[in-house]
């Protein structure tokens, strides 16, 4: 019998994981990785391929679709005019098309700005700024300012539209411009998509060469998205469901890694309670954030200095001096795995303690206000709180032996009752590492991408303990 063979490729800064899957059978096939050879990424591709031990015509006939987070992955800097407004709205559009965002600038750049700019080095500029037919005066001088940049970045212009190729006219030809909608064109309306898949568009037609990843491209059909940007696009799948699958409905997936931890929500996260009022940008449907200082490896100093040693120290019952030697152990040497169960307590420790920070930024909470009429309640951000699916990722959590102990951080906590998270959500774990994968295949089957990824998680649902 022929099989319906699709090949997804994840190519990783530290490995190169590889998923075979049966479309027609709604199944998957073989799995396997390798290191990721950053020099030239198809030598490790190659040996990913290899391990999935399938025959080799049929391996070569398969369609094999790619997205990648080595080099770095996607880096950009967001521009916007108003810190709260346009500046966030940029941001916003940059880590939902899967970027790292290195900095955000508002109002109008300065030459100390435009230094550290070029220091940064960014892969794509988002320039964004003044709603439609609003304030030009701010994006065009930032344009200006750009285009003395000494090196040509990519930039894409999703600013007031009124003034969008005026803005693009101001740079060199060297320098490839594209042209976006507005991400905010009026006040209080958010428009993130578009800029998006501008985003994601330039990726695949100038980033992958500037990187070396198209020396890939003779063994796959192309890199098509981010890693993270493909991982939001599993979870929109699960979220929303397809054209005769029902949906999960809102949901909430924390990727826990060596260098970050990333939180991503599915829901509108409107006030669930009666009498609240809503303060602050508009919440994009799919949210993306990004902790750069949550890592378990590469960033476990800097988690440390965020969740305090203290903190490890209580979840571990280790003395403060020995969470601090381990901690610069893993920071020195960020491949180590745990050897017993003492040092895997202290990865769950970590593991615990990034997923309650991160999803602590991510979700929305509650402050009172006082007025001439009483106490209110004001919301800022997504209410989370009646999400009920809650879907862990990351080394620390599939290598656990009580991956559960790590994703209960993203739950309800005590001590922090105005964070609205998740109060009763059923946990699940992407044991098969696939969302990455299932949400390249969304790109192309969803119907297919969507039983995999369900019957997957499924086989991963964690017991919840009782309370």
């Amino acid at each position: 019998m022929n099989r319906k063979l699709v090949v997804l490729v994840d190519i990783g800064s530290t490995f190169t994981k590889v998923t075979a899957v049966d479309t027609g059978l709604r199944s998957i096939v073989a799995q396997s990785s390798a290191p990721t050879t950053i020099e030239d990424v198809s030598q490790g591709l190659k040996s990913a391929l290899l391990g999935l031990q399938l025959d080799s015509e049929e391996l070569r006939q398969a369609r094999k679709l790619a997205c990648s987070s080595a080099a770095g992955g996607l880096r950009m800097v967001a521009i916007g005019l108003v810190q709260d407004l346009t500046a966030k709205a940029a941001k916003l559009a940059a880590l939902g098309a899967g970027a790292r965002v290195l900095n955000t600038y508002s109002f109008q750049l300065t030459e100390a700005d435009r230094e550290e700019i070029i220091e940064l080095e960014p892969d794509i500029i988002l320039l964004a700024g003044g709603t439609d037919g609003g304030n030009s005066e701010n994006i065009l001088h930032n344009a200006r300012v750009l285009a003395t940049l000494p090196q040509p970045v990519p930039v894409v212009i999703a600013g007031n539209r009124s003034a969008a190729k005026e803005v693009a006219a101001c740079f060199p030809q060297e320098f490839s411009t594209y042209i976006a909608p507005n991400v905010m064109p009026q006040i209080g309306k958010l428009q993130v998509d578009p800029a998006r898949e501008v985003i994601r568009q330039v990726f695949m037609e100038k980033i992958i060469y500037a990187k070396g990843l198209d020396k890939a491209s003779r063994l796959i059909d192309g890199i098509f998205m981010p890693t993270p940007a493909a991982v939001l696009r599993a979870g929109q799948l699960l979220s929303e469901g397809t054209a005769t699958r029902k949906g999960w409905g809102d949901l909430l997936i924390v990727d826990v890694g060596g260098a970050t931890t990333d939180v991503h929500s599915l829901g509108a996260g409107l006030p669930t309670r009666a009498g609240v009022v809503v303060r602050g940008l508009p919440e994009p449907y799919a949210k993306r954030t990004v902790e750069g200082d949550l890592g378990v490896r590469v960033s476990v100093l800097s988690l440390l200095e965020a969740v305090g040693a203290d903190a490890v120290a209580q979840e571990t019952g280790w003395p403060k001096e020995e969470v601090e030697s381990r901690a610069a152990l893993l920071h020195d040497n960020p491949e180590t795995l745990p050897e017993n169960e003492a040092e895997a307590l202290f990865d769950r420790a970590l593991g615990r303690l990034a997923v309650t920070h991160a999803v602590s930024r991510h979700v929305g909470r509650l402050s009172e206000l006082y007025t001439p009429a009483g106490l209110i309640w004001v919301q800022e951000g997504k209410d989370l709180s009646k999400v009920e699916t809650v879907i862990g990722t990351g080394g620390v959590l599939v290598k656990s032996a009580d991956p559960l102990a790590v994703l209960e951080g993203a739950a309800q906590q005590a001590d922090a009752l105005l964070e609205l998270r998740p109060e009763k959500p059923e946990f699940y774990l992407d044991g098969s590492y696939i969302l990455a994968a299932m949400g390249l295949l969304a790109q192309e089957e969803p119907e297919a991408a969507f039983d995999i990824l369900t019957n997957s998680l499924d086989s991963y649902k964690l017991a919840r303990r009782e309370q």
